[in-house]
């Protein structure tokens, strides 16, 4: 049996209202503006950088991003977020998040482990 993912989750919690379809090239969000939802990449491929555009990291489909957003008060976004390819995203807002950890402890476990995998990543990336 495959191992649940946060995306999972989100997917579970998920309305048809909060699916958004980017095209190639788009821009889902900028830094420094206010963040209110995070993310779960359903299909394509995103790209975040940040520090004006010093430091990149590509999100393939199965991650999400952007949880930042749902754990800090009056967020502002810390980079951008681009779509490369055609783009599907589930969007989660703070209330559906609250609500997910409360009633599925294991999506905050889950959630902890895919961004512990991409700071993992990021760091091999930049030491390698």
């Amino acid at each position: 049996m495959p191992a649940v993912n946060a995306l999972d989750t989100m997917r579970a919690l998920a309305s048809s209202g909060e699916v958004m379809d980017f095209e190639p090239g788009s821009v889902i969000f900028r830094s420094g503006e206010s963040g209110d939802c995070m993310f779960g990449l359903l299909e394509g491929q995103v790209e975040l950088s940040w520090n004006d555009s010093e430091g990149k990291e590509l999100i393939n489909a199965g991650d999400v991003f952007g949880a930042g957003a749902l754990v800090t008060q009056e967020h502002r976004r810390f980079g951008d977020a681009r779509s490369v390819t055609a783009c599907r995203l589930l969007v989660m807002n703070r209330e559906k998040f609250l609500f997910a950890v409360q009633e599925s402890p294991m999506f905050a476990i889950e959630l902890l482990a895919s961004i512990d995998q991409r700071l993992r990543h990021l760091k091999g990336c930049i030491s390698g």
